[in-house]
């Protein structure tokens, strides 16, 4: 193993032989203690010097030591814990002879118990007065050199211990996605949602479009796919009685990796027996503003350049977006009845890519020969996507683009699905599942007959056979949590939200350098 800086780690080794020396264990097993520095700071930030004195308050704190000051027979240093720091006086003449020795062995980073009294110093700081002194941890490798603001942006994914000891804004961060999570849940339970909790490994890739990650299970000598989506077995639980289920955890799609993507990421999804997609999309408008609300203390978030509104949703169909974003000089816009006839997607897309060739524009790029529905798709992302900055609803997907939905009564050639969009980012995906049993069995098959990566290979039998036990009418969505986490935290990478994302590993020294940090997160 190598540290860096050498000469730094064999001085504070040095200096842990001094300590056990000393008579102290530098690694020992426990410490009891009554508050946490911001614990402290926050309940008697008002108390003045006459009234700590006068009331004495005995505490036992821990934290890392993340400033040193040494003046002779005292000194000073800042803990930091929990989120919070709060200042340290050690004397000589009350923590002994041994007890000052150890305080002058100590280093920025070292991890430190103390047992004393609040009090407050001449510049009045509220401090504790320490009068025993016990080592919990020794730092054999230093604090960055600017510890208070790590900008390495691939070392603070990389090392996320460092990031986290480093930058406060990056602990707040992870404290908020906890509460998120925290939110989520006591809303669905108050609804009368159950958890429950589904394989992480399935015999059968399904219930989304990606490429999964194989594995092979070598007992019962069996091929597996971590999961792209729990939405097949959480529905198998609806025909099963359980009306109102919900699950929070990992699914694994073995994709790119952008400031938007990361191949295991974490999702809210969640059914609701009796209820169509337009019952959830009233849930999520109300969803959305309770949860700003309670995370930020408003429905209006600052992301970046923009004030969100979580009080206000717009309602658009995927051709009403393409028609409202349809760039202003390529003229005539389309009419709405053209995407209703089937070539006219076909035959919009040409027009457009014949403009944004010229204009530098994005430009409709399809793969083989598209279909209708799949026009319609390629031309939302294409033109309208990254315009749904405020918070947007956008519903009546094509059928093509959507295998696990339920046909429009009104219009066959749309289902009746929604996905939410904020800053030009999907965050979430529902829509009226689909629970006639033939006709989940002809989309299946009409995929497996498609081929390619991103398609199943084999129709899931077991899920066909659930439907035909009856799945009542349902409604079904996923919400993506790393991308709601980057919006309530004003966060521009998925990395920024994700403890430990996925990275290349380091080239070794010998090979060459690693490669240079990209601060969008990109890989």
């Amino acid at each position: 193993m190598q540290f860096e800086p050498r000469d730094q780690f064999e001085q504070r080794q040095k200096k842990l032989e001094q300590i056990q020396q000393l008579g102290f264990d530098p690694f020992p097993r426990e410490f009891r203690w009554t508050h946490t520095p911001p614990e402290l700071v926050h309940a008697y930030s008002q108390s003045s010097a006459p009234e700590l004195e006068a009331n004495r308050r005995d505490v036992r704190v821990a934290g890392r030591i993340v400033s040193l000051r040494l003046m002779g027979k005292a000194g000073f240093a800042h803990l930091q814990g929990s989120g919070g720091r709060i200042q340290i006086y050690v004397k000589k003449d009350v923590v002994g002879e041994k007890g000052f020795e150890l305080f002058h062995l100590l280093d920025l980073g070292d991890s430190v118990g103390v047992r004393g009294h609040l009090f407050r110093t001449r510049t009045n700081e509220l401090s504790i007065f320490v009068e025993e002194l016990s080592l919990l941890s020794k730092a054999l490798l230093p604090l960055p050199e600017k510890w208070h603001g790590l900008t390495d942006v691939e070392l603070r994914y990389r090392q996320r211990y460092l990031d986290l000891i480093a930058n406060d804004a990056s602990r707040q961060v992870f404290a908020t996605r906890a509460r998120i999570i925290q939110e989520l849940r006591k809303f669905f339970d108050a609804r009368g949602y159950i958890e429950v909790e589904t394989p992480m490994m399935h015999p059968i890739p399904g219930g989304a479009t990606a490429r999964p990650f194989v594995t092979h299970h070598n007992t019962l000598d069996m091929d597996l796919y971590l999961r792209i989506a729990p939405e097949l077995y959480l529905k198998r639980l609806t025909v099963g009685g359980f009306d109102r289920v919900y699950e929070i955890n990992r699914n694994f799609r073995n994709e790119g990796i952008s400031t938007q993507h990361n191949p295991e990421f974490t999702m809210l999804e969640f059914y609701e027996a009796y209820s169509n997609y337009r019952d959830l999309m009233d849930l999520n408008e109300n969803l959305f503003a309770l949860l700003a609300t309670n995370i930020t203390g408003s429905t209006t978030v600052k992301y970046g350049e923009y004030e969100l509104d979580f009080a206000k949703f717009e309602r658009l169909s995927m051709r009403e977006a393409i028609i409202k974003y349809w760039p202003a000089q390529l003229q005539p816009v389309p009419a709405l009845s053209e995407f209703s006839l089937p070539d006219d997607p076909a035959a919009i897309a040409r027009r457009y890519n014949a403009w944004a060739k010229t204009a530098g524009a994005p430009y409709a790029a399809a793969k083989g020969n598209l279909t209708p529905g799949e026009w319609t798709g390629l031309l939302f992302e294409t033109i309208a996507e990254d315009k749904l900055i405020q918070p947007t609803i956008l519903f009546d997907f094509p059928i093509d683009i959507s295998p696990l939905s339920k046909q429009k009564a009104d219009d066959p050639s749309l289902v009746e699905r929604f996905e939410i969009y904020v800053a030009g980012m999907e965050i979430a995906n529902g829509f009226s599942e689909l629970n006639d049993p033939a006709e989940q069995e002809r989309r299946f098959l009409a995929q497996i007959a498609e081929g390619g990566d991103e398609s199943p290979k084999r129709l899931d039998v077991d899920y066909i056979q659930a439907l035909c036990y009856g799945m009542p009418p349902t409604a079904g969505e996923g919400i993506g949590i790393d991308r709601l986490t980057m919006l309530l935290t004003d966060s521009k990478s998925i990395r920024d939200v994700i403890l430990f994302p996925l990275l290349r590993p380091e080239l070794p020294e010998s090979q060459s350098d690693p490669p240079a940090a990209d601060p969008s997160g990109k890989a």
